[in-house]
């Protein structure tokens, strides 16, 4: 009964909706409640779920053929009517077609981050959050050889108020990558790197704060490879542990 009030606000809390200075004691608990922890990452992967399923539909060839009848020009009109219809027409696909672009993109791109953030709060909900536990980047790095197709490097770190806990292996619409686990100021940051000719959206480098997602986060793209950085905490620490990296590479 002791989590019931923190359970009835964990949709809340998922969707990024809670405030700002109730998400860092939002966070500690479902970090070290198994209770809360099991429920958010059932959660999460429901969500995920119903966005894939989201995907599936696609207009039909029938629907198409409804619409170009609906638009091409009648026979009795006259030539000049018929020709103005049909340039305004055609104005309205590649409008159209421009717009679905652009929205297509932009759908994707907030896609590809509402996904980072779901596979960021699932793994540290999850029991096991790290598949080799070290904080030594000579013992991490290697673990990562025949497990994805790619090779990166790690920071060094010494100097730096950051901590290496782990990493294991994740998955962004099926493409595998490396998901490193930081730690700075008792805040846990989830550092994501994929092959960028891989993932199903093009993204573009940029800093996404809290009024966009539940957390901070800034993705670059370097030597073929695309990075994320998330975490709950501040705007000036993701940046100081995405330039480490940009560095390293």
């Amino acid at each position: 009964m002791v989590c019931e009030s923190w359970k009835a606000r964990l949709d809340t809390y998922l969707d990024g909706e809670v405030p700002e200075q109730e998400m860092r004691t939002f966070d500690s608990h479902v970090r070290n409640c198994p209770s809360c922890s099991a429920d958010a990452l059932s959660r999460v992967q429901l969500k995920r779920a119903i966005q894939a399923a989201g995907k599936r539909f696609t207009p039909s060839a029938e629907f198409r053929k409804r619409m170009q009848q609906n638009i091409a020009p009648k026979p009795r009109r006259s030539f000049r009517l018929r020709w103005m219809l049909a340039a305004a027409a055609a104005m309205v696909l590649v409008a159209g077609a421009l717009t679905s672009t652009y929205l297509g993109n932009r759908s994707g791109r907030d896609q590809v981050f509402s996904e980072i953030a779901d596979l960021h709060v699932a793994t540290l909900a999850s029991s096991s959050p790290v598949d080799v536990i070290s904080t030594d980047r000579h013992t991490v790095k290697p673990w990562f050889q025949g497990r994805i197709p790619f090779a990166f490097n790690l920071p060094e770190l010494q100097n730096s108020e950051f901590s290496l806990l782990g990493g294991r292996m994740t998955y962004l619409e099926q493409t595998p990558g490396a998901h490193l686990i930081y730690d700075v100021r008792k805040h846990h940051i989830s550092v994501f790197v994929f092959r960028e000719r891989s993932l199903p959206a093009r993204l573009s480098d940029s800093a996404l704060q809290r009024d966009k997602l539940s957390f901070n986060m800034e993705t670059w793209s370097q030597g073929g490879l695309r990075y994320f950085v998330i975490g709950d905490a501040s705007a000036a620490d993701i940046d100081g542990l995405a330039k480490l990296f940009k560095a390293a590479s």
